[in-house]
């Protein structure tokens, strides 16, 4: 597994697939160890994909300076990642939590950045929220399958403030296009490397700067993709329209049927729009 040291001598791992050039993955979570992206449907075929394992994620290793876990600080070890690479520019992906530590990297480095694939993004860094009407809303698309009651109920009390872990569990169909059985597996993995206390860190005070970050954005000249599912509670597509108006080059994309995963959800559409912006 390939690896270096980052400005303050964390090693750091990432994963390498497909082939051509290469496409920079930061995964989401946040702070979610990059395995979950796998190949993103297939994209392998058509990009290098450079999957990014964030300190204490994966098989990076742990910071001593637990507040290096910051999103903002996390920008140095994109950085790093690049000068390790030698890439003058690179194309960089960034899925759900991912977009915000993306977000502060092009407003850092936007000349290191190349084109930028937003995949259902989360836009809590540029300030922008979602309200909970949207997500059940968004929820009721899904009434007609069988898990719907239960999770729906299990809904009601998160955007009523009085959820628990067992209702926050209770949605996890919600993310998904399909509850299936690749699905469920691949939201047990998931769940097997959750960290709330690194997940927290991210976030942290200090961690975002909606006015500079939304500036920066206004003047970044490079291509943009935003990709929404149109299930997806956790990034519903009027969210990611919202993000998108905020680029002067940007693209939106809603993959129908799609939940916050949407290269498993369906990967040919998912590879086709993604490998078209790429290409």
């Amino acid at each position: 597994m390939p690896t270096f040291s980052s400005y303050d001598g964390t090693k750091l791992a990432y994963h390498v697939s497909g082939g051509g050039p290469p496409l920079v993955c930061l995964p989401g979570g946040p702070m979610q160890a990059s395995v979950y992206l796998g190949d993103l449907g297939g994209l392998s075929a058509h990009r290098q994909l450079i999957l990014l394992d964030l300190r204490g994620t994966g098989l990076s290793a742990t910071p001593d300076d637990p507040a290096s876990y910051r999103c903002d600080r996390l920008v140095d070890d994109v950085e790093a990642l690049r000068e390790h690479l030698g890439l003058d520019c690179m194309d960089l992906l960034a899925h759900s939590a991912g977009t915000n530590l993306a977000a502060r990297y092009v407003e850092r480095h936007p000349e290191r950045v190349g084109k930028l694939a937003l995949i259902t993004p989360s836009a809590v860094g540029v300030g922008i929220t979602v309200d909970g009407d949207v997500r059940l809303k968004t929820a009721r698309l899904r009434q007609d399958e069988p898990w719907f009651p239960e999770a729906f109920a299990a809904l009601e009390d998160i955007v009523a403030g009085s959820g628990n872990a067992d209702s926050w569990q209770a949605i996890a169909p919600f993310g998904y296009g399909r509850w299936d059985e690749a699905a469920q597996a691949h939201q047990a993995v998931r769940d097997e490397q959750r960290d709330n206390e690194t997940a927290a860190a991210f976030g942290a005070d200090g961690a975002f700067d909606p006015d500079a970050t939304r500036a920066a954005l206004a003047s970044f000249g490079r291509p943009v993709l935003l990709l929404a599912g149109e299930c997806d509670l956790n990034s519903p597509p009027s969210a990611v329209a919202e993000l998108a108006g905020l680029f002067p080059h940007a693209q939106l994309v809603v993959q129908p049927g799609a939940g916050h995963f949407p290269w498993l959800d369906d990967a040919d559409p998912f590879v086709a729009t993604a490998a078209t912006f790429l290409a």
